[in-house]
């Protein structure tokens, strides 16, 4: 392995590092809310308000992250961003209340939100269209594992110890990842910088935070009167209604909508967002049925749920090999059709199905997640332009953020709509599950209309008896 190999997989490990730290805390800290509560003298059903205030800043910030880094250059971006996450992580453990800990949860917001796409745009920028689906394959773990962990590790120190370690446990990460680089990443030059588009910006900020905003409220039975989450709802298609049509006719917009004019592209920044939508919601209704229904503890829940866990590291090593063997749309439509299948399957679950059932269809769930989510972020810039790659990755990660909180929600509103529909807490269950599963398909029918070939351009092909050659795409595309 020659030194840029050895630095450019190091780069991607610190970044998935980072999206570890940033994953976790957007999802652990639903565990701790009950103890949070009763330290800092509030309701329950208040402390999500600080889920949502991390949320809604991530969303804000994040289409934000291509004008800043061509502004201040990546490495800049990249070191204040995990200096503002880690310093914002000790203020959160530190504070006195719940207004407190809203402000810094939000500072913590404003580094996760520059924190991984700026990251993940150093390594894309310095990674060969082949050598893609392996440095991929590093950056994305972290999505897949952190919501998994979050239910048991939450449990684990909310049982053992005191909610503030959720946050002083990003210090030490934090400090080791300032330090790491500082030292591996170099400065690059700076593009030439148009004006920000202020109007794009108003526009895109306000719509993607009235979306958020309206997803916590759907998602929260306490969250407020109809009459609010259907004004937030309007104000939410208004301004993203505005901003599109905005964006499409600025020539400088904040996020470059024509990048969805490459189909590879297009079919992860829309499909791959509803694949990361049921992938988002299953670690968060999973344990909430084993504890609801079958009435298991958080800790044996989450080490249930650990399962999918499993699947992700357990077909990891093969990912970037079915890819260069299979190719993107094969493994799309069998990775989406078997997070379906295995969704649906959750719906049989009683409390009389054997652990071990369980943890099979979380082991086979866990596998789908990981080749999909890995396709998904692979063929996102498979075939984009190097011009276009800045854009195109604060867009990709905008529509995933966003498509996480979204599923989150999907799933409570099923949940609420199962139980007027049915006669049992079970069978609400059941109705989530199965509209998750329905759900799912809709990326199974993108992917069947994905071109052969689509994102061939990061494959080394890999012929039937296994030997790796170099052919290119035209080369391949001739053969045919």
């Amino acid at each position: 392995m020659t030194d840029s190999h050895r630095r450019g997989t190091a780069t991607a490990l610190l970044v998935a590092g980072c999206f570890f730290m940033e994953m976790l805390d957007g999802t652990i800290v639903s565990t701790a809310a009950p103890q949070i509560a009763r330290d800092l003298h509030t309701a329950p059903t208040s402390v999500g308000l600080v889920i949502t205030a991390y949320l809604v800043t991530l969303a804000v910030l994040i289409p934000l992250s291509g004008w800043l880094t061509a502004r201040f250059g990546p490495r800049r971006v990249f070191l204040t961003a995990i200096t503002v996450f880690t310093l914002a992580s000790l203020a959160c453990a530190f504070a006195p209340n719940l207004g407190a800990l809203v402000g810094t949860r939000v500072l913590q917001g404003v580094g996760g939100a520059m924190m991984v796409p700026v990251g993940r745009l150093i390594v894309l920028t310095g990674t060969a269209k082949r050598e893609l689906p392996r440095m991929v394959a590093y950056i994305v773990w972290p999505g897949l594992v952190a919501p998994v962990l979050a239910p048991l590790l939450g449990g684990l120190i909310t049982t053992y110890a005191s909610w503030h370690w959720i946050f002083l446990l990003n210090v030490p990460l934090g400090v080791v990842a300032l330090l790491v680089a500082h030292r591996l990443i170099a400065p690059a030059p700076r593009d030439e910088t148009p004006l920000l588009d202020l109007v794009g910006t108003l526009l895109t900020c306000t719509g993607l935070a009235a979306l958020t905003w309206t997803a916590h409220l759907l998602s929260d039975p306490a969250g407020g009167a109809r009459a609010r989450t259907v004004a937030v709802g309007a104000l939410a298609a208004v301004a993203l209604a505005a901003a599109v049509r905005h964006l499409l006719r600025t020539p400088h917009p904040l996020v470059n909508l024509r990048t969805l004019d490459v189909q590879s592209f297009r079919a992860s920044a829309l499909d791959g967002s509803l694949y990361m939508a049921v992938v988002a919601a299953l670690p968060f209704l999973l344990p909430l049925l084993f504890q609801e229904v079958f009435g298991w503890s958080a800790v044996k829940s989450g080490a249930v749920v650990l399962f999918v866990f499993v699947g992700n590291i357990g077909v990891k090593p093969a990912t970037t090999y079915l890819i260069n063997r299979f190719g993107f749309r094969p493994l799309l439509i069998v990775s989406t059709l078997g997070l379906a299948v295995t969704t649906v399957a959750c719906a049989l679950f009683t409390r009389g199905t054997p652990v071990a059932v369980i943890a099979v269809v979380a082991v086979l769930s866990g596998v789908a997640r990981s080749v999909g989510l890995s396709g998904y972020a692979t063929i996102a810039f498979s075939e984009t332009p190097p011009e276009r790659l800045r854009d195109a990755n604060a867009l990709f990660a905008t529509s995933h953020q966003l498509a996480a909180g979204l599923g989150v929600a999907v799933t409570a509103v099923a949940l609420r709509g199962g139980a007027a529909l049915t006669d049992g807490t079970r069978s609400a269950y059941a109705v989530a599950f199965v509209v998750l599963g329905v759900l799912c398909l809709v990326p199974t029918a993108g992917a069947l209309r994905l071109h052969p070939a689509a994102g061939d351009a990061a494959r080394t092909v890999v012929p039937a008896q296994g030997r790796v050659t170099q052919s290119t795409v035209s080369d391949s595309r001739k053969s045919d």
